[in-house]
């Protein structure tokens, strides 16, 4: 669970800084978007085509990564450009993943609905990664008796014989139970960056914040939203509080351990989902959809999960 936390932490940082480069100005203020409350990207990778959104570009165009002058618009941006940002990162991970992005939001009309689609098919993709995942938890929480009764055991021997034996016996445990500790390590380097890069290419596409989805004008804050009146970012606030509450459950009834570290991480789920629905007031609504409608989606993935496991 606390690798779980601490992956969820890296993601909000992430949202918020990560590669996605913040546009400063001479002072190192951050230039925010006085209508949406949003902070620009320096490293935009298409030019946006609101008028007073170019005209602020423009006023800091010497603080951007690339000029924007030099972008193309975001309908006309191409799959590879070697004149724009190096690197394999942003060429093969974040620019492919912002190209689709772009490409099926003007199949369907909509970038809102774009980004919820991509995010449920990275998750659909995902999909069987995540079943083994929750296999090994569940395998996990049963091996827990015999695991907390081999360090009893040993708890106060220290030799090197005692160890070697511990250890022997532990690896039985696990291989008793089908477990592969180092599987769950492999699963979260397969799907973070997939993950990071696709919410990356969503910072660094103008269009998408330009665009309205439902209620919601997709480049403005929650906290900006409340402020002009439109009550329907509390609901997507308190969305986002449930969503990540119901995950955090999920993982937590999965997790084996004492009562008091369950006691413990029972207060950590509560405190990180309070602590990013206060951080989600200041992120653009199409982030908070799309971390509302893929977290609901997990919820229900694991639910199915658990059930035919």
């Amino acid at each position: 669970m606390k690798k779980k936390i601490f992956v969820l932490v890296a993601a909000v940082m992430i949202l918020m800084t990560g590669c996605t480069k913040t546009l400063v100005d001479g002072d190192k203020n951050r230039v925010v978007n006085e209508e949406t409350g949003q902070n620009l990207t320096s490293n935009i990778l298409c030019k946006p085509e609101d008028k007073d959104l170019v005209d602020l570009y423009k006023k800091y165009d010497k603080y951007m990564e690339v000029s924007l002058d030099d972008l193309p618009i975001c309908t006309e941006m191409k799959l590879y450009d070697k004149n724009q940002y190096d690197g394999l990162w942003d060429q093969f991970f974040v620019r492919t993943l912002a190209w689709v992005i772009i490409a099926l939001g003007s199949l369907v009309g909509n970038y809102g609905l774009s980004v919820i689609l991509i995010g449920l098919a990275i998750r659909l993709l995902m999909m069987p990664a995540s079943a083994k995942s929750a296999k090994q938890q569940e395998n996990m929480k049963n091996a827990q008796p015999e695991i907390e009764r081999i360090e009893n055991k040993y708890k106060d021997k220290q030799d090197k014989e005692s160890m070697m034996k511990k250890s022997q016996e532990t690896l039985m445990v696990y291989q008793k139970y089908n477990i592969n500790p180092m599987s769950s390590c492999l699963i979260s380097f397969l799907q973070l960056p997939l993950f990071f890069a696709f919410l990356e290419a969503i910072n660094r596409v103008p269009a998408i914040f330009e665009n309205n989805f439902l209620v919601f004008q997709l480049g403005t804050t929650p906290f900006v939203g409340i402020k002009n009146g439109n009550y329907y970012y509390i609901i997507l606030i308190i969305l986002i509080v449930v969503c990540t509450a119901f995950s955090f459950k999920q993982s937590m009834n999965s997790m084996a351990g004492s009562p008091e570290q369950l006691k413990q991480t029972k207060f950590m789920m509560i405190f990180m989902s309070v602590f990013i629905g206060i951080a989600s007031i200041q992120l653009p609504a199409a982030i908070a959809l799309y971390w509302v409608v893929t977290n609901a989606f997990n919820v229900i993935q694991m639910m199915i999960i658990k059930k035919r496991g």
